[in-house]
């Protein structure tokens, strides 16, 4: 037996109306097609379910016994349907975003900012992590979207850039330092510097080791801290000179340092959203990303 919601609903139409006629009109489909339903619902029972007349339809006695039967797992399963539908708009409504402490911090709230001004509907969860528990994140599905530098997706994971930063020198800054002010400097400029950077399995400190190493600048041995906001600090108070993505400008620019484009050449690093493979995108993931991708550039300058 495998009787479908239709003939469920179908039969429960009948015997409430007590008429094909009336039922079918009700049910916006045809005469015909309502009785189609009952009679292999029938067959399928092996039972007669209502007795019809010129003029009157009514339940035979299988009929009544299957009748509350039918009520309750119709009943059940338009609560359940409702309860998940409205669950289901909660979650379109709520966008979980995870990113490194310097997105979170820097980048975040201007375009929280703007999204919420357009989209004051959706509700913005943010959860700041290091690289690793960001991928964790989503991977769980704890976080819809998770953005951050990362040179590989992992498994299960998929991977969109959204934007793109350059790699910049951060210096402490001089008398004749502007506040705020980016300027550009040739890699060659850093052979005299004492530097200070990321750890060196850090993905982007390894870009970085690249351009250095061509300068004759690699070593493995300098002192590093783990996060940039450190970095930055350490550079203000006199330890030396750092390298970063200008996505750290809204933090350098809080600090006295001096901030230059490093040219010669002029590297950039790509900067992603990461998502759980095959999740269904929703419209607010994608209002948010629209405006996390119109803000990067202005962000990086």
């Amino acid at each position: 037996m495998n009787l479908s919601t239709r003939q469920l609903r179908a039969f429960l139409q009948v015997a409430r109306v007590g008429n094909f006629t009336r039922a079918a009109e009700q049910a916006h489909i045809t005469q015909a097609g309502l009785s189609i339903l009952i009679r292999e619902m029938e067959k399928q029972l092996g039972c007669r379910l209502f007795d019809r007349t010129t003029r009157v339809v009514s339940l035979t006695p299988a009929g009544r016994r299957l009748l509350p039967v039918v009520e309750r797992m119709v009943t059940d399963l338009d609560d359940v349907a409702a309860e998940l539908g409205a669950e289901g708009d909660a979650a379109r409504q709520t966008l979980r975003i995870a990113a490194t402490p310097l997105v979170s911090s820097n980048l975040l709230p201007q375009v929280f900012a703007s999204f919420r001004e357009a989209h004051p509907q959706v509700s913005l969860r943010l959860f700041d992590a290091d690289l690793r528990d960001v991928e964790a994140m989503v991977t769980a599905g704890e976080a819809d979207v998770g953005l951050g530098f990362f040179f590989k997706a992992a498994p299960g994971l998929a991977r969109e850039p959204v934007g793109r930063f350059h790699l910049m020198r951060v210096a402490p800054m001089d008398e004749a330092g502007e506040p705020g002010a980016v300027g550009s400097a040739p890699w060659s400029a850093l052979r005299g510097a004492e530097l200070v950077g990321l750890p060196p399995g850090n993905p982007i400190q390894k870009v970085i080791d690249q351009h250095l190493a061509a300068i004759g600048r690699a070593d493995a041995q300098r002192t590093s801290f783990n996060f940039f906001g450190t970095l930055i600090s350490m550079v203000e108070a006199g330890f030396g000179t750092a390298v970063m993505p200008t996505f750290a400008l809204a933090a350098c620019r809080r600090h006295r340092v001096r901030t230059d484009v490093l040219t010669k050449p002029k590297v950039g690093l790509d900067f992603y959203r990461i998502t759980k493979r095959g999740a269904y995108e929703t419209e607010a993931m994608q209002a948010f990303v629209a405006t996390l991708e119109k803000a990067l550039p202005e962000l990086s300058r």
